[in-house]
């Protein structure tokens, strides 16, 4: 683990377990810890029942506690990928909000880490995107904390033959009508013809994160600067006066916070934002409402009122 188990002994914490090689190696990594296994079941498959029953033994094996939770509700026929992702964010955040717990352990990899990058990348992501997860960042009120970045997937289910943990494989991720999957089966392709290597491609990303925590630093104390009564109230020149990345982080941020969504949009609809604010306005994105008249602009929760005399 990249952070040392005795930085938690006095904490309570959750651990996000799929079921999976990489998340219940993680499990057995925090058998020791006061935590809360969390099982997120989507109900988009046949096995997901067993797999939540399978996950339930596990932790009770460990003498640890596990929740079930589950995604109800009608499923979008597609973007089913990012919505199931949003789903799980969204309740296991509501969860350890709920219990009072700050620290919300997920088991992704330096293979998920490099499949995000890549994804990221094919959509023509910015420094955020292409610096893909960190290793750990406040969300809502919760510290999600990724220990196992710098592990590769085999690295993991090594340890789990190593030490007898058993895991259930999801067929899902044999489905190439996924993005990540097809990118997880193709992947070797850049090394084996072009030369470049995981190695490579986890430095450029660490290189990146540098850059990010930098414009993190920034856009926090801006945004802290125009947040006051559940909406942003500031100049048009605030925003006229800022470097094209800090903007439309700046923008992005407000969009998540006052929306009350996991992430901001993606970067074509915040660039798209910003370009609509350059004169009077008036338009929602990411459940805000957002508004400019004259030198003055406003971004509230939609449904609020969008009067600048409130």
């Amino acid at each position: 683990m990249k952070y040392k188990r005795d930085d938690f002994f006095e904490k309570r914490i959750a651990v996000a377990v799929s079921g999976g090689a990489d998340s219940m190696a993680l499990l057995h990594m925090c058998r020791d810890l006061d935590a809360t296994v969390l099982h997120v079941d989507h109900g988009l498959r046949a096995a997901a029942k067993k797999d939540s029953a399978f996950v339930a033994a596990a932790a009770k094996e460990l003498n640890l506690s596990c929740v079930i939770l589950q995604w109800t509700g009608k499923k979008p026929k597609t973007g089913v990928e990012a919505a199931a992702r949003d789903a799980r964010y969204d309740l296991l955040l509501k969860w350890c909000r709920d219990n009072d717990v700050g620290h919300l352990f997920v088991a992704h990899n330096a293979d998920d880490q490099i499949e995000t990058f890549l994804m990221n990348l094919g959509r023509g992501s910015g420094v955020y995107g292409l610096a893909a997860m960190p290793d750990s960042q406040s969300r809502r009120g919760v510290t999600v904390v990724r220990p196992l970045l710098d592990t590769p997937r085999r690295d993991l289910e090594k340890y789990c033959a190593d030490n007898g943990i058993k895991f259930i494989h999801d067929e899902m991720n044999d489905d190439e009508n996924f993005t990540r999957v097809k990118i997880r089966k193709n992947r070797h392709v850049l090394c084996d013809r072009l030369g470049i290597s995981d190695e490579r491609i986890l430095t450029a990303i660490e290189n990146l994160g540098r850059v990010r925590d930098m414009l993190e630093d920034n856009v926090g104390g801006l945004v802290k600067d125009v947040l006051a009564g559940g909406r942003a109230k500031f100049s048009e020149s605030r925003l006229s006066g800022m470097p094209d990345e800090l903007r439309l982080k700046f923008l992005s941020r407000l969009f998540q916070i006052l929306g009350n969504t996991a992430y901001g949009p993606r970067l074509e609809k915040i660039a798209r934002a910003d370009y609509m604010l350059q004169s009077d306005c008036k338009f929602t994105i990411n459940n805000c409402i957002v508004r400019r008249l004259k030198d003055k602009i406003l971004i509230a929760p939609e449904g609020s009122s969008s009067s600048f005399r409130k």
